[in-house]
């Protein structure tokens, strides 16, 4: 079991500075990157790492974000406390814990078997209850749809259909797209059925989002 100690708080005071500086405004996302040990989600021998503000290796070919990265794509999502959010590539699980700081409602998936079992441990261990699901993310969670917004972990060839159709009227999906390389960060606004709103904003680089509408 990892602690949580005095260190490791005043490591994350250091880290939300940071991120003021480059820019983030939304102290709800602020606080919550201040409260959530992102070292439980690190191997023991590279604890030291957890709090530069860096993405770092997670095993099968991901990273765990750049907290910069995760600040950013959350506080473009305009998070209300009752929204109810889709997260494609859970990943670590770090990001699906920055969204449940701010509101409960939060789906998650994971086409990594590996990662998607990690995560649920460290849910458990930090008493965390998202709604977590193993699969392809790519086509977005259908079944508990429609979601007031959606956030996409990893970089897309291009906005699957799938995820705007799931996105209710006047909802947000944050997805990185471009090449294997770089992607652009694209922020999604749904105003109807049929209109939607796209901003291009910074650029990124992720790792690729796999599955049928993602990288094969």
């Amino acid at each position: 079991m990892i602690t949580d100690t005095y260190r490791h708080k005043g490591m994350r005071k250091a880290l939300v500075k940071i991120l003021r500086e480059k820019g983030i405004r939304d102290e709800r996302v602020l606080q919550a990157i201040e409260e959530i040990p992102r070292h439980y989600f690190f191997e023991k021998a590279f604890l030291e790492h957890a709090y530069q503000d860096k993405a770092f290796p997670i095993g099968e070919g991901q990273t765990i974000s750049q907290p910069y990265t995760v600040a950013y794509q959350t506080e473009l999502l305009e998070l209300k406390p009752t929204d109810k959010v889709l997260e494609i590539g859970t990943g670590s699980g770090y990001q699906c814990c920055v969204l449940l700081k701010i509101t409960p409602h939060v789906y998650t998936i994971e086409y990594n078997q590996v990662l998607y079992k990690k995560a649920l441990k460290a849910f458990q261990e930090l008493k965390v209850h998202p709604q977590a699901f193993y699969g392809d993310g790519s086509e977005g969670l259908p079944v508990h749809a429609p979601y007031d917004k959606i956030i996409v972990t990893a970089g897309a060839p291009t906005v699957p259909r799938a995820l705007l159709m799931q996105l209710k009227p006047g909802g947000i999906l944050v997805i990185p797209v471009g090449s294997a390389g770089t992607q652009k960060m694209l922020r999604v606004k749904k105003v109807s059925e049929t209109d939607f709103i796209k901003e291009e904003l910074e650029d990124f680089k992720f790792v690729p989002l796999l599955g049928r509408s993602g990288w094969k």
